[in-house]
């Protein structure tokens, strides 16, 4: 590996990480030694890397810092095509296309262009197997969730009851055969799951949540590794 190959390899890992990590960490993760970690540090300071920290405390590269364009690796390459055409099978028509925008933006900023080989990639993703949710839904959860919003939905059971609730959207997971929306429920006073193609209506409420959706979510996760917790909307 050339120094200015591994220089590079050395931002991405720092730009892996959003706390500080030990140099040792770093010398671990690049397969170096810990002197050349301290080294190349240093040199990417001297160039005007914005990395906080110093030897035995640790490193942190603060946001806003963008390489020169560069090339990717055709496993990289890869990865991004395969994760946008499975986006691109999603109902969400806005995610879907920001997929493909993507995409096109990989490929115009790279120092080559990648159309061609982003073309002749031979990994394509088979139609969704989910329940499909009525047309925007995913979306609007998704906004709510970006504007920290309530909802107010009218659900219905697995036995075909209905109820309405309001709720505070925290995640969107994606499983084969169903979409589910993690939320704090305000008629059960509890995180449940929601599946996206039985809410049969659902309006963004102006209410914000009265707590931050990162610190709710944490609390919803680690409900989930406690035992005998299912979380399934009743």
């Amino acid at each position: 590996m050339s120094r200015t190959e591994r220089l590079f390899d050395l931002i991405e890992a720092l730009r892996r990480h959003r706390q500080p990590i030990a140099a040792a960490t770093l010398a671990q993760e690049l397969g170096v030694s810990l002197r050349t970690i301290y080294r190349d540090v240093q040199t990417l300071v001297s160039l005007g890397a914005p990395i906080d920290g110093e030897a035995g405390v640790g490193y942190l590269l603060r946001p806003g810092f963008f390489l020169p364009p560069m090339n990717f690796a055709q496993d990289e390459i890869e990865a991004l095509v395969l994760g946008a055409r499975w986006v691109q099978r999603q109902d969400d028509r806005a995610l879907s296309l920001a997929a493909s925008n993507a995409l096109a933006k990989i490929a115009a900023a790279a120092p080559r262009d990648l159309r061609d080989a982003i073309g002749e990639i031979g990994l394509w993703v088979s139609p969704s197997n989910a329940h499909p949710a009525a047309p925007s839904t995913m979306q609007r959860i998704r906004d709510a969730m970006r504007d920290e919003r309530k909802l107010r939905i009218r659900y219905g059971s697995g036995e075909g009851q209905e109820s309405e609730r309001t709720i505070w959207p925290l995640a969107l997971a994606f499983f084969d055969h169903a979409r589910v929306v993690g939320a704090w429920c305000e008629l059960r006073g509890d995180f449940r799951h929601f599946r996206l193609d039985r809410i049969a209506a659902l309006e963004v409420l102006p209410e914000p949540m009265p707590q931050r959706r990162s610190a709710l979510l944490k609390a919803m996760v680690a409900q989930l590794y406690e035992p005998h917790q299912t979380g399934d909307a009743r």
